[in-house]
């Protein structure tokens, strides 16, 4: 029985971190796996389960890798310009980072908003700029970008149905806070389909795109994955998870 227990314990972290059909995230032999950010493979969709503490919207520059405290980022909000030079203006819609309220540019297509604080967050369809006050007050972050659902229901979208993308979201499911990726490109009606039938409870878009669409996370014993190829220097702002 000695023997077994021990077998028993790493087959169970086994299982646990690779919940993946595409096998891509196996940890290294000889290592006991850590899993940071779990990725499970399912039904059309790549769903990222980062193991946190804390959320922010990192703003200018991208979190580094070489920061270990750092799990998961990817592009939150749209950018107006590709600009040279930095500026919070240039970010879609009033949003808040490391607790400080910053002003962007209007965005009809921000019909909703994400805010997080005190170690919690909420999803918001339509009127939220006082929760984005509370937020900056607490020390927390904000965007707003396009809500696609909220209370587990489809809410009305500028976007067509039969738009084309490879598409990304932060979504709440299974009462947890995850961000979820079609791998492939599908139409926008199939994606939001997908969530549905992933009992996805809160959903909001995420900037995708040729170069908007890079993000990196930590697998197994902070080793990188990258989400599509980094392609230019001019995203803003980024949803960042932190151990």
């Amino acid at each position: 029985m000695k023997r077994i227990i021990p077998i028993i314990i790493l087959t169970l972290a086994l299982f646990s971190c690779n919940n993946s059909k595409s096998g891509k995230d196996y940890a290294p032999e000889d290592i006991t796996p850590v899993c940071l950010v779990e990725r499970i493979d399912t039904d059309s969709l790549i769903i990222l389960n980062p193991k946190y503490s804390k959320v922010d919207l990192v703003c200018e520059t991208m979190p580094s890798r070489r920061d270990t405290s750092v799990l998961l980022c990817a592009e939150a909000c749209f950018t107006g310009q590709c600009l040279k030079e930095f500026d919070h203006f240039n970010i879609a819609g009033d949003h808040v980072s490391n607790g400080v309220r910053f002003h962007g540019y209007k965005c009809k297509r921000n019909t909703g908003a994400f805010v997080y604080y005190n170690g919690e967050w909420q999803f918001l369809y339509q009127n939220y700029s006082s929760d984005m006050d509370i937020a900056a007050a607490n020390g927390g972050c904000a965007f707003a970008q396009e809500m696609i659902i909220h209370n587990g229901k489809l809410v009305a979208a500028v976007r067509k149905d039969s738009n084309r993308n490879q598409f990304r979201a932060l979504c709440q499911r299974n009462d947890s806070l995850c961000v979820i990726e079609s791998s492939t490109v599908i139409s926008y009606g199939d994606f939001k389909s997908a969530l549905l039938r992933q009992k996805v409870q809160e959903a909001i878009y995420l900037d995708m795109g040729g170069g908007w669409n890079h993000a990196w996370y930590r697998a197994y014993n902070d080793s990188i994955k990258e989400l599509h190829p980094k392609a230019h220097n001019y995203c803003t702002n980024w949803i960042t998870f932190y151990k």
